[in-house]
C-alpha cells in the first residue's frame, strides 16, 4: 500500500519480487563487474541497529518500479490518493490518507494475527494488503570532509579560479577562454557552440567528436567515414553560423569519452596542457530506458573519464586551467517528493529513482565532488531539468527524443485522425489506432519541471567567467512549472488532438497490458510497442507527488534573469514548432531541418514586432491566422504578404 523505502529479505541478501519482476531478473544484475556496483556510492543501513548490511545491491532495487505494484490493494490505494488529489489539489493530505490507511492495515493485520492464531502479523499484513516492515533503507555514503573543512576547501578553490580567470583576461579586463567541449553534437551541445559562436569571451572551442559510419540500411555495408573536421564543418552550416571569423573559434577532434583520456590524440594533449581554461563534460546517455551498463557506460565512465583529464590539466605545469564544467542534471535527486531538492546536498531519494538515467547521473554528481573535495579539482556541477525547446522559437535543432516524443506521437494520432482517404474499414481501423495512440499516463496535478535550452546554456556560458561558481551545484530549473492537465490542453489547442490523460497506476496495470494485447491481436506491434515504451520512460513523470527542485542560484551566481521563462508559452511553442517545422518528427534531414528553423525564427521575429508581445502569448487561433498569411507550408517558406 505505497512506495515503501525497504525490502524484507527472504534469506541472506536476496529481495523480495513483486509481479512482473522475476528473481531471475533481480539477480542477473549480480553479474556486473566490480567497478560498476553500486554499493561504490550507496549503502544500506539497518533502521533497527542503524549499522551498515554488508551484502550485494543489486542496480533494481534502487528504482521505484521494484517497490510498487506487488499488491491489488497497493494499486487500489495509489488509484484513490491520485483522486484525493484531483479533488483537492492538495498532496501532502493525500500523503497524511496513505499514512493512516497503512496504520489501520498494520492494526487491522494484528487483529486478524490473533484471531487466526499467526504469530507473525506481517504475513497477515503482506497477504491482505501488501504492506512490508522497513527493516533498511538506502543512503549515500558519507564524504571524507566535513563541515568547516569543506568550507575551507571550497573557499580555496575559488580563490584560485578567480586568480586563474584574472591571468587569461586581457587589457580591458575581458577573459579569453579556450574551452573544450564533449557533447557538441547533442541538443544542449549545438545551443552551446551557438551561444559560444556569439560570445567574445570565448576565444576558442575544441569540440570532441567521433568520425561518423554512414553504412547502408539493409546489408550494413560500411559506404563512408566522416571525419571530425569535416562532420564539424556540417555542424557549423546546420547552426547558420556563416561568419568567417566566428567559424574561426571552432576546431572539431577525434575523441570518445568512453576511452582514457577522452581518446585524443597525445600531440594534441599536450598543446592543451599549455592553453586549455575549460571543459564543459555535456555528453551523456539521455535515454530513460536503457539498461543500468549502458546507462553507467555513459554517464558515469565518460564522466570519470572527464574529471580524470581535466584533473590532469589542472596539474599541469604552467596550466591556465580554470575549472571544469560537469553537466547533470537536477533529477539527480530521484523521487525526492516529501522536501525541497535541495541544490547543495544530494541524498538517496526517500522514493528511489525512475530509471537507470537518474541514477548513473546521480552517481557521476557524487564523483565529481569527490574530485572536488579529495583532489582540489576546481568544480562546477549545473543541473538542468527537462530541456525542451528555444524559448522563443521552441527550435529544437532536429531533437525527437524526451517530450518532443509523445507530442510527434499525439501529433500523428490526430493528422490520421483528420484523413478522410480509405474505405470505412481502413478509415476505422486508423481512428481507432490513433484514438488509442492518445491515452497517456499522466496525474491532471502533476508538476513538470521544463526548461527551454537558451536559458540551460546561458547558465553553461556565464559559469565558464565566473569564479565563484566554483564548488557550487546550481539547478538549472524553473519555479514556474507545468501541470499535466495544462499540456494536455495545450496539445488540444494547438494540434487539435484530444489526449487522454489516464491515471499512472491503472494506466501501468491495466489500461496498458489490454492495449498491448489488443494491438498486437490487430498485427499492431509496432504501436504496441511505442505505446508501452512512452508509457515506460514518462510514467514516473507524470504521477502526483514530483520532487521540488530549489532554485536560486542560477540568479545569485550565475546572474541569470531572476524571472524565468513562462513555461506555458514555451511549451505552446514547442508544439508549433514540432507541428510546423518538423511536421511531427517526419522532418530528418539535418539541413532541411536547419533551413526550417531559420525561416521560422523569421516568421516568429516578424509576429512579435507585429503583436508586441512574444509569439507564444498569442492564443491558438490568432497565431493560426498569422500562420496561414505568412508561411507557404509545402515548400516552408515565408509569404510575400508577411514582410509588408
Amino acid at each position: 500500500m505505497g512506495i515503501v523505502t525497504v525490502l524484507r529479505p527472504r534469506g541472506p541478501g536476496l529481495p523480495r519480487t513483486g509481479p512482473g519482476v522475476s528473481f531471475q531478473t533481480l539477480m542477473a544484475d549480480s553479474s556486473l563487474p566490480p567497478e560498476m556496483a553500486p554499493s561504490r556510492y550507496i549503502e544500506k543501513v539497518s533502521l533497527l541497529t542503524g549499522e551498515e548490511i554488508v551484502e550485494e545491491i543489486l542496480p533494481r532495487q534502487l528504482l521505484a518500479s521494484t517497490h510498487r505494484d506487488y499488491h491489488v490493494v497497493d494499486v487500489h490505494a495509489r488509484f484513490m490518493m491520485s483522486r484525493v488529489v484531483k479533488a483537492t489539489g492538495d498532496e501532502e493530505r493525500a500523503r497524511r490518507r496513505m499514512k493512516e490507511m497503512r496504520s489501520l492495515g498494520r492494526r487491522t493485520s494484528k487483529v486478524l494475527a490473533r484471531m487466526i492464531g499467526e504469530r507473525d502479523p506481517e504475513r497477515v499484513s503482506r497477504a491482505l494488503f501488501g504492506l512490508k516492515d522497513k527493516e533498511y533503507y538506502f543512503r549515500y555514503k558519507k564524504r571524507r570532509l566535513e563541515g568547516e573543512e569543506i568550507h575551507q576547501r571550497l573557499v580555496e578553490l575559488r580563490r584560485r579560479a578567480a586568480e586563474k580567470l584574472a591571468a587569461v583576461s586581457g587589457g580591458d579586463g575581458r577573459p579569453r577562454l579556450r574551452v573544450l567541449l564533449t557533447g557538441g553534437t547533442g541538443f544542449v551541445g549545438k545551443e552551446i557552440i551557438w551561444q559560444a559562436a556569439h560570445d567574445d569571451a570565448v576565444a576558442e572551442m575544441l569540440v570532441l567528436i567521433r568520425p561518423h559510419e554512414v553504412r547502408d540500411r539493409q546489408t550494413g555495408e560500411l559506404l563512408e567515414t566522416i571525419p571530425p573536421a569535416e562532420r564539424g564543418k556540417r555542424l557549423l552550416d546546420q547552426l547558420w553560423l556563416d561568419d568567417p571569423e566566428k567559424r574561426a573559434k571552432f576546431r572539431f577532434v577525434a575523441g570518445d569519452i568512453t576511452e582514457p583520456a577522452l581518446g585524443i590524440d597525445a600531440a594534441e594533449i599536450e598543446r592543451l596542457e599549455s592553453t586549455l581554461t575549460h571543459v564543459i563534460h555535456c555528453a551523456a546517455s539521455v535515454a530513460f530506458d536503457d539498461p543500468y551498463e549502458e546507462s553507467y557506460r555513459a554517464n558515469v565512465t565518460g564522466s570519470l573519464n572527464a574529471l580524470r583529464f581535466s584533473h590532469a590539466l589542472q596539474q599541469a605545469a604552467g596550466s591556465p586551467f580554470v575549472a571544469h564544467l560537469a553537466i547533470e542534471t537536477s533529477y539527480i535527486h530521484g523521487r525526492q517528493v516529501k522536501q525541497l531538492a535541495r541544490e547543495d546536498e544530494v541524498v538517496f531519494p526517500r522514493n528511489f529513482y525512475n530509471n537507470y538515467y537518474e541514477l548513473t547521473k546521480a552517481m557521476a554528481s557524487i564523483d565529481t565532488e569527490r574530485f572536488m573535495l579529495e583532489k582540489s579539482l576546481r568544480v562546477v556541477q549545473l543541473c538542468p531539468a527537462i530541456v525542451i525547446g528555444e524559448t522563443r522559437t521552441g527550435n529544437n535543432r532536429g531533437d525527437t527524443k524526451v517530450v518532443n516524443a509523445p507530442v510527434n506521437v499525439f501529433g500523428r494520432a490526430g493528422q490520421a485522425l483528420a484523413r478522410t482517404a480509405g474505405n470505412w474499414v481502413e478509415r476505422s481501423k486508423v481512428s481507432m489506432l490513433a484514438r488509442l495512440a492518445c491515452v497517456f499516463p499522466g496525474d491532471p496535478s502533476a508538476q513538470i519541471n521544463l526548461v527551454p535550452v537558451d536559458r540551460v546554456v546561458a547558465g553553461i556560458v556565464s559559469a565558464l567567467k565566473t569564479a565563484r561558481a566554483v564548488g557550487q551545484r546550481v539547478h538549472l530549473a524553473t519555479d514556474n512549472r507545468i501541470t499535466s492537465q495544462e499540456i494536455r490542453d495545450i496539445i488540444h489547442q494547438e494540434l487539435d488532438v484530444d489526449v487522454k490523460l489516464a491515471e499512472p497506476t491503472l494506466h501501468r496495470n491495466v489500461t496498458l497490458p489490454l492495449l498491448t494485447r489488443v494491438l498486437r491481436r490487430l498485427q499492431q506491434d509496432r504501436m504496441a510497442y511505442a505505446l508501452k515504451k512512452l508509457g515506460t520512460i514518462f510514467g514516473g513523470y507524470s504521477e502526483w507527488g514530483q520532487p521540488v527542485h530549489e532554485v536560486g542560484k542560477d540568479v545569485d551566481v550565475l546572474g541569470l534573469p531572476a524571472e524565468r521563462p513562462d513555461t506555458r508559452h514555451v511549451f505552446r511553442m514547442l508544439c508549433r514548432h514540432n507541428k510546423m517545422v518538423q511536421d511531427f518528427g517526419m522532418v530528418r534531414d539535418p539541413d532541411e531541418i536547419s533551413r526550417r528553423e531559420r525561416v521560422w525564427t523569421d516568421f516568429v521575429d516578424y509576429l512579435e514586432k507585429r503583436h508586441e508581445r512574444p509569439a507564444g502569448a498569442l492564443d491558438a487561433e490568432t497565431f493560426r491566422r498569422e500562420l496561414d498569411a505568412g508561411l507557404e507550408p509545402d515548400s516552408f517558406t515565408r509569404k510575400p504578404l508577411a514582410d509588408t
